[in-house]
């Protein structure tokens, strides 16, 4: 189990970027992470996977979380953490050798369903495929728990519905998704629990199926915990008076 006690961090000794969180998650869970852009969701992971300093404490089965156990969580994210200069079979090699739990027949299968080249330097892929291999990376590392944020960047809409139907099929029981995206109402069918974050604070943390059980949608609750207007657009297009 990841636990979070009292999580806080400031940028710049001044700026609030988490105030105080209190979150925890165990294995074979599927989650999603939603706020507006600077609410946090990438600090958080960070600071969970030790890439960024933090008041507070952040436990993994109870111990700290340190090179002895860090093999255990793995991180794809849009801004990359792959070698550009090594090909995907030079990649597939080196986690091999630094990753005993390393998934090398599901590397090989996620490669060839996206139609990546081996043998080419990853950094001569566009952009679109690059964040592929960062996404096989972090599911083929053989890690507890799989942090992914804004997984999607450079996907069309035909590629991330056959990567949600994907995941679900190759995740074992155990493992952990932990994603960030904007995309809600696409991953309404893939995640079991939303966690909500606003301005550095988790607002909001519930089982999908709660919400699917009092007859509502993930994006009409995350709409109304974000107390999110719906004439909002109207009333400003209104202030520009009549464009006749």
């Amino acid at each position: 189990m990841v636990e979070l006690k009292n999580v806080r961090k400031k940028y710049n000794g001044q700026v609030d970027a988490l105030t105080g969180i209190d979150l925890s998650f165990g294995q074979g869970e599927i989650i999603g992470l939603f706020g507006e852009n600077g609410a946090g969701k990438t600090t958080l992971m960070k600071c969970i996977l030790g890439l960024l300093g933090y008041k507070g404490e952040i436990l993994l089965d109870g111990e700290p979380i340190t090179r002895k156990n860090i093999a255990r969580l793995s991180f794809g994210t849009c801004e990359h953490s792959f070698f550009p200069k090594m090909t995907l079979a030079e990649h597939a090699e080196f986690y091999a050798k630094h990753f005993p739990k390393f998934r090398q027949t599901r590397y090989q299968g996620l490669a060839e369903f996206f139609e990546l080249p081996l043998n080419r330097p990853v950094r001569t892929l566009s952009t679109g495929q690059q964040n592929q291999v960062e996404v096989i990376l972090a599911l083929c590392q053989g890690a507890d728990y799989i942090f992914l944020d804004e997984p999607f960047v450079g996907h069309d809409i035909f590629n991330r519905e056959d990567f949600y139907k994907l995941l679900l099929g190759v995740l074992e029981p155990t493992e952990t998704v932990f994603l960030s995206t904007h995309l809600i109402e696409e991953v309404e069918g893939l995640i079991d629990r939303a966690v909500m974050i606003r301005k550095g604070t988790i607002i909001g943390d519930v089982k999908v199926e709660e919400i699917e059980e009092q007859g509502s949608t993930l994006v009409e609750y995350v709409k109304q915990l974000y107390g999110y207007k719906s004439d909002r657009v109207s009333q400003s297009l209104a202030k520009f008076g009549s464009t006749e």
